[in-house]
């Protein structure tokens, strides 16, 4: 190879040569040097130096005229950033490229086609600052770059407008921004082969969670054609969630989710016109319909991808942001670039939010308050969820009651206030896992909120929720709880909807102890179990072409229930691996059950459904059971193919223990054996006659979790959701405890282990000290109750602890 002054090929180059090559460059010969002998594709190429940037300035004497320009820039309000921006491209435009570095790049371009045995090589040729891509800065989509260049002529042309993209409006700006606004910070080029994505895909992938920071998934967008598409937010790719630990575990699928986007545009390049231009040579074509709805990857490509990026994350030991590349000519995937991940999941996780207000204002109205938040904005008075398009997104829900057929709704709303309901009703329940602020019970929110007025809703002033008129003012400060102290006694989570998972993750927990199934049927899957096994019973045609839609792709529609079901418990299972996920299966009401796409073909019109045909009664029926057998297959997904055996089963509302015996019996037959890959299956105690025969529940499954909201509301014999007699609504009541006491004694005389699921031991610490001193396994908590919760158990264990001592 020829003796350089300005070119290191890739081979040349390691991580080291930043000050050399800038961030970008240093990390591809790095991983052409390291990570391609193992397997990992990264095209050839080489890198024209920051020094020879350096000489081309000081050649054309452009040091002095653009310090001058960047000194007069207005860095309070940048009012003159665009003409600054303006007159620095035009100085470095109108300079010329020494002849000496014009020589290199020529003979080292001629040396890289020869290389890869094609004259005139079609190369992409980046931007690579000397400040890029640093653990704490990253210049990526600061500066340009430049595709499908073919000729001496038109790289040089692009290498030049790379030196002009150093002092772009953008660029310019991100430098003050982050803290390097002096002349010194050079530029690299990166000349590589160019991977023909145009005729096939391209993409990024995160080896964290981008939005949560959540360390233990890979996460890959695609698009047909080049990525500039995903880069520059034109499209929406297709998306794949990609578990780590079991990565490469050759025998399970490590593909949590895959969601398929609609890749609206595929960008092309037009036919070469011989110009010495580097410019011109894109086009951006819309994708055709039957291309919008095809995966642009297969499962075995992710796969492949995402091992890649877990090797190269190990390489440098940090989450990476990595641009990858498919080749329609071989078919074969490289990686074109890689970067520290700077931007997503640096904040504390561990950090407690208190709200306070520093206003006073007119009370409209109070009732029970949800949470400790606080939330403003307009308040939309809605009749019914068939409304809920008047909604706008961040606007106040006013309401009378919610169902199920609310929960899309209520995902749109900033606060929820309903004159009905206590603070176990829907709403409520619903409101703390959505982490949404609300305020139930209020019994006459509707007339006393006019529709479109300016509120304040404030739960953050005790148990009342408090509605004020207009807009207060309030402050937010921050507890860490990064060193609170973990009981003894397994604090748990609450959790129904899946994208809230990798958040909670952080928090301090021993798992979740009850994941609620119901919350992916109704908002992920939408429609009714049995409307995808006994279609023909549907005749409203609007309703069978609603079904359509959503399972759009699936020559089974049974396959699109199994698929949706284990994705939203896979991802919940993989964000708190290897620590238990207690799925409850379906517990739906039947008017509930109705509610679903094509529901009222199927479901019975009963008086009193919270008492009716719900849990363990329906799955072994002849009316549910396959309805049933399509959650179990979900169950045996999660566990057998993606080896996800943190994943424990629970039945729930299980009247007899015969109905325990029919259920594992009717799970059996659908491979869910108890005791098979370590399965277990739990059963609720939510009703007097579960603790009654007790013993007997004992023998059939592997642990109780008790679920006192129903739990009290059938031995006091009230409805939970209505307002008149929710004063009356008291898991302390001596009943209730008596329940809860023997049912851990009992727990404890079989060693089965026994948890509980409410309210009250967050809210009482009288009640956390009750469960602690009867030697509950675990109590679950919503997770804006999970903190408070763990500081009750703490001190009740201190309690006991200096009981014992005296």
């Amino acid at each position: 190879m020829a003796k350089y002054k300005h070119i290191l090929f890739f081979d040349q180059i390691g991580i080291e040569a930043i000050g050399k090559v800038g961030g970008k460059n240093a990390s591809l010969g790095e991983m052409y040097n390291q990570l391609n002998p193992i397997g990992i594709s990264i095209p050839n190429g080489f890198a024209i130096t920051a020094e020879a940037y350096r000489i081309f300035r000081k050649t054309n004497s452009l040091e002095k005229p653009l310090e001058d320009l960047l000194f007069s820039l207005d860095t309070k309000k940048y009012s003159n950033l665009s003409s600054i921006g303006e007159k620095a491209r035009n100085l470095i435009l109108s300079a010329t490229i020494p002849d000496e570095i014009r020589d290199e790049i020529h003979l080292a371009y001629q040396s890289l086609s020869e290389q890869c045995g094609i004259n005139n090589l079609d190369v992409a040729v980046r931007s690579s600052a000397t400040s890029e891509d640093l653990p704490t800065a990253s210049f990526a989509g600061q500066m340009q770059s430049f595709l499908n260049i073919s000729g001496a002529a038109q790289l040089l042309d692009a290498v030049h407008r790379c030196f002009v993209s150093l002092f772009t409006d953008r660029a310019i700006k991100y430098r003050h921004d982050m803290g390097f606004a002096k002349l010194d910070i050079a530029i690299s080029v990166g000349v590589q082969q160019m991977v023909r994505s145009d005729k096939a895909a391209a993409g990024v992938a995160f080896t964290i969670d981008p939005d949560s920071g959540f360390e233990n998934t890979i996460i890959i967008n695609s698009c047909w054609g080049l990525g500039e598409n995903i880069v520059q937010g034109t499209v929406t790719p297709d998306e794949w969630m990609v578990f780590k630990p079991t990565l490469e575990n050759p025998e399970l699928n490590p593909i949590l989710k895959r969601q398929c986007g609609r890749k609206e545009f595929t960008m092309i390049y037009s036919e070469k016109s011989g110009s010495e231009s580097s410019e011109n040579t894109i086009v951006n074509t819309d994708t055709s319909l039957e291309k919008q709805n095809q995966f642009s990857l297969n499962d075995k490509e992710v796969v492949q991808l995402s091992q890649w990026c877990y090797k190269i994350e190990k390489h440098y030991k940090k989450a990476m942001d990595i641009e990858w590349a498919k080749d329609g000519l071989n078919n074969q995937l490289y990686i074109v670039q890689a970067r520290p991940e700077t931007v997503h999941g640096k904040a504390n996780k561990q950090v407690r939010e208190i709200y306070k207000l520093k206003e006073k204002g007119i009370l409209l109205t109070q009732g029970i308050a949800l949470g400790d938040k606080i939330a403003s904005g307009k308040a939309r008075i809605l009749n019914s969820p068939q409304e809920g398009h008047l909604l706008q997104t961040g606007e106040i829900i006013v309401t009378d009651l919610t169902n199920p057929d609310w929960d899309p709704i209520m995902k749109r709303a900033s606060a929820i206030i309903t004159n009905k309901g206590g603070r176990t009703s829907h709403a409520a329940i619903v409101a703390r896992e959505l982490g949404t602020v609300a305020v139930v019970g209020c019994g006459n929110a509707t007339s006393t909120i006019k529709n479109g007025q300016e509120i304040t809703v404030s739960c953050a002033e005790g148990t009342a929720g408090n509605i004020y008129d207009g807009q207060l003012k309030w402050e937010i400060t921050e507890q860490d709880f990064s060193k609170l102290e973990m009981p003894k006694t397994d604090p748990m989570l609450i959790l129904a909807d899946p994208e809230r998972a990798f958040e909670l993750s952080h928090y301090p927990n021993q798992g979740v102890g009850l994941m609620r199934m119901e919350f992916a049927i109704s908002n992920t899957i939408k429609i009714h179990p049995l409307a995808l096994c006994e279609p023909e019973k549907i005749t409203d045609e609007n309703i069978v072409a609603e079904i359509a839609a959503l399972t759009k792709g699936y020559e089974d529609p049974k396959i699109y229930f199994v698929d949706k079901l284990a994705e939203a418990v896979s991802i919940v299972a993989a964000a708190f691996y290897p620590k238990d996920v207690i799925v409850r299966m379906s517990d739906f009401k039947s008017n509930e059950y109705a509610n679903l796409i094509g529901g009222k073909y199927y479901e019975p019109d009963e008086e009193n459904p919270m008492i009716g045909f719900r849990g363990a009664s329906r799955y072994y029926s002849d009316f549910y059971r396959k309805g049933f057998a399509l959650e179990c297959e979900a169950m045996k997904k999660v566990r057998n193919e993606m080896g996800l055996h943190n994943v424990k089963l629970m039945i729930p509302f299980c009247r007899t223990f015969e109905e325990g015996e029919n259920v594992l019996n009717e799970m059996a037959k659908n491979g869910l054996v108890q005791g098979v890959n370590g399965l277990e299956v739990y059963v609720m105690i939510e009703i007097p006659s579960n603790v009654l025969m007790a013993d007997e529940y004992a023998k059939l499954f592997d642990g109780f979790s008790i679920g006192s909201n129903d739990l009290t509301q059938l031995t006091l014999g009230l409805d939970r959701d209505s307002a008149l007699v929710s004063y009356l609504f008291d898991e302390e009541n001596p009943a209730i405890k008596y329940l809860i006491k023997e049912t851990i004694r009992v727990a404890k005389r079989f060693e089965i282990k026994v948890g509980l699921c409410g309210q009250a031991p967050s809210d009482i610490p009288e009640f956390a000290k009750f469960l602690v001193n009867e030697g509950i396994d675990s109590i679950s908590f919503n997770p804006d109750a999970l903190i408070k919760g763990i500081e009750n158990i703490l001190e009740a264990e201190k309690k006991t602890k200096r009981k014992i001592l005296m």
